[in-house]
């Protein structure tokens, strides 16, 4: 009797794909994931509460230094997250996913990755047209990167604060998409994102 020759792993990943089963991302990718929503998860309430609530300036003063040298490692972690994935792809998606949620999952992402980079930039000239002071954790301040003119600082504000409102949004989507795919679909979407 013959026997079977192993499987190569192409073979092995492709059933596993054909299957739905979708493979999960490296270590750094997941590290880069991870520490962007922590600190996108902080920056956010903070910005939520020195624009929405009066608190004195012995409690704003420090939480906008932490708000703005927050969104500018943001920023430097976005970038060199995004070099990351262009040259380490993420893993595709399952197969059998429908296409209007491959669609979604793409918008949503690239949505994400393109805010997080645009926002740091609109707040920072922001405040730099407003002539605040940015101090990145008290260790030394960022430079001011647009001459000083106030209106243009309240109206880049509005931007700023919308553009925080959406990017909210985004994660939403994107928190609900994950869990549904673990509660309901129970699939691997989410859990390559946690362990790989």
């Amino acid at each position: 009797m013959q026997r079977r020759a192993p499987a190569d792993t192409g073979t092995l990943m492709a059933r596993h794909m054909a299957v739905g089963e979708a493979l999960g991302y490296s270590a750094v990718a997941r590290t880069f994931h991870w520490v962007t929503a922590a600190l996108v998860l902080t920056m956010l309430p903070i910005g939520i509460a020195i624009a929405t609530f009066d608190l004195g300036p012995e409690v704003e003063d420090p939480l906008y230094h932490i708000h703005r040298s927050i969104g500018a490692l943001v920023l430097v972690i976005t970038v060199a997250r995004l070099t990351y994935r262009l040259f380490n792809p993420a893993p595709p998606l399952p197969v059998d996913m429908p296409a209007w949620q491959h669609r979604a999952a793409l918008a949503t992402h690239w949505g994400l990755y393109a805010l997080l980079i645009v926002q740091p930039i609109v707040g920072w000239i922001a405040t730099s047209a407003y002539r605040a002071p940015t101090l990145f954790f008290w260790l030394f301040e960022l430079p001011p990167i647009w001459p000083e003119d106030r209106a243009f600082s309240d109206a880049m504000f509005v931007v700023h604060r919308s553009m925080g409102i959406l990017i909210a949004i985004l994660i939403c989507v994107h928190i609900g998409a994950a869990l549904y795919h673990h509660f309901v679909l129970k699939d691997r979407v989410l859990a390559r994102m946690v362990s790989g």
